[in-house]
């Protein structure tokens, strides 16, 4: 079982920056495939960026082209969290933004995640 706990979602303006971050508990960290997800209103949850664990300590970072360049995925294994640094922020960013954990599948896909945060709303005005 892993928990997982986000925090850092509000509102800002256009070409602003914000910082998610999630904390997970319950399981070795260090090897976990970790996840971003967002979901508009009326829309499909879909993938943001992805960090997998390569092996030793190698990391891969995978983004959606939407926010490839402005948004960057990062993690502590020390302090068990996955952050999502969002720059350059646009309007249709805004979404409810959830971290995700994955122990097999396909990373790019949310109904591969074993377990998922709350939520996160990001607000983003024009």
């Amino acid at each position: 079982q892993v928990q997982l706990a986000e925090s850092g979602g509000g509102l800002v303006q256009a070409g602003g920056s914000l910082r998610l971050s999630c904390t997970a508990s319950g399981r070795t960290f260090r090897s976990l495939v970790m996840g971003w997800f967002r979901q508009a209103p009326g829309k499909e949850r879909e993938f943001v960026a992805a960090h997998r664990w390569g092996g030793s300590t190698t990391y891969y970072a995978d983004y959606a082209d939407s926010v490839k360049g402005r948004f960057t995925i990062s993690r502590d294994n020390a302090k068990n969290t996955v952050s999502l640094q969002m720059n350059s922020l646009k309007p249709e960013d805004t979404a409810v933004y959830y971290c995700a954990v994955l122990l097999s599948g396909n990373y790019l896909e949310p109904g591969s995640y074993d377990y998922w945060g709350q939520g996160t709303q990001v607000t983003v005005s024009s």
